[in-house]
């Protein structure tokens, strides 16, 4: 396996808290530098006529070095309280971000801004255009190729389309891996600067993942060995100092019915060439589920955080003892793993071991 630079897992990055920001808290983000942005919303309710309750939005900014979060205005309309807030925000890159209105409808309205929201460009969410590399800053995602346009849940073939720092607009990525109809990439590349996609094997129909060192020009493609030979949800991929997690997500076979079921957990020491199948979930074992991602740490170590507990391995997930610290929702930023536990509490580590915790929006009750 190609080493990352054991730079990249040192000390947990320091970011300031700022709990009396209004409202709460969505889509917190980073890049590398340490600057951040996170999406505001506090709700006004009237339960004697909802129709007069409003949401008011803003955008919470750090900038590198700040030592403290500032409020900026936010470009999405206020909404009544009756609408609810539907609304998501993409770091994109030192001062660079967007901001999505609603669904995943293609003529969605977004706004882009390169200098820390102080001021927004209108867009929205059409697909213009390709690209043949991933740019520093980007964003992975999807759009509908078959039919055009076509929502989520009617989409017959879908395709990778790159968030562009320099606009915020998304084109589509001239090179992709084959791995069926739906592939399902991960937003962020990985310490080691690699681009992760997971999806199916066209031959055998199971579960598979892509990795791409070049900036998403070309791809290789690894079929995981699978547990089971129906296709699942999808693959969450980690990469850690020593080794590669993959995490296969799906329905189980007996048991109680779950949420976010964990099928199988894989362990790469090649850097995802080859794969051995370290966990299987069975009606009772545990961990059953996974919120975001599997921690990596070194030695084999491997965390995951389920539905009810968190869960940990030092033998590289062949086994698992229940932790006390409760259960997190992980995901990859730039500046590190991001870890939610309750509501407003968020936690920032490098090497998946050593933690630096801050908080976001936590006096506003009306945050629930």
């Amino acid at each position: 396996m190609t080493r990352p630079d054991p730079g990249l897992f040192g000390a947990p990055p320091r970011i300031p808290s700022a709990p009396a920001l209004p409202g709460w808290a969505h889509s917190p983000g980073f890049a590398r530098d340490g600057s951040g942005f996170a999406l505001l919303a506090s709700c006004v309710s009237d339960p004697a006529a909802p129709e007069n309750g409003f949401c008011r939005q803003h955008v919470a900014v750090r900038d590198a070095g700040a030592k403290e979060w500032v409020l900026r205005r936010s470009p999405l309309p206020r909404v009544s309280g009756t609408d609810g807030v539907s609304a998501n925000l993409v770091p994109l890159g030192p001062g660079r971000a967007l901001v999505e209105e609603g669904g995943a409808e293609p003529g969605s309205r977004t706004w882009f801004t390169e200098d820390g929201g102080r001021n927004w460009r209108a867009g929205d969410r059409r697909t213009v255009g390709t690209t043949q590399e991933i740019p520093e800053g980007a964003v992975l995602g999807t759009d509908c190729a078959v039919p055009p346009g076509a929502l989520p849940d009617d989409c017959e073939r879908q395709r990778l389309v790159v968030i562009s720092p320099q606009d915020g607009r998304r084109r589509a990525l001239a090179r992709v891996p084959l791995l069926g109809a739906h592939p399902r990439p991960q937003e962020q590349p990985e310490p080691d600067g690699s681009w992760w996609v997971s999806g199916t094997d066209p031959l055998s129909g199971r579960a598979a993942v892509a990795v791409s060192r070049d900036g998403g020009r070309g791809w290789t493609v690894s079929r995981l060995p699978s547990p089971v030979a129906s296709p699942g949800w999808h693959t969450a991929v980690a990469v850690g100092r020593d080794a590669v997690y993959a995490a296969e997500m799906g329905e189980l076979a007996g048991g109680e019915p779950v949420k976010n079921p964990l099928r199988a957990l894989h362990r790469s020491v090649d850097g995802g060439r080859t794969w051995q199948r370290m966990w299987t979930t069975g009606p009772s074992e545990q961990p059953r589920t996974l919120l975001g991602l599997p921690v990596p740490g070194p030695g084999g170590r491997v965390e995951i955080g389920a539905e009810l507990s968190g869960y940990g391995s030092v033998d590289g997930g062949r086994t698992f003892v229940r932790l006390d610290d409760g259960t997190h929702h992980t995901r990859r930023t730039p500046l590190g793993l991001l870890r939610e536990g309750s509501r407003c509490r968020y936690a920032l580590s490098a090497d998946g071991v050593r933690w630096s915790e801050f908080q976001l929006a936590c006096e506003d009750p009306a945050g629930g």
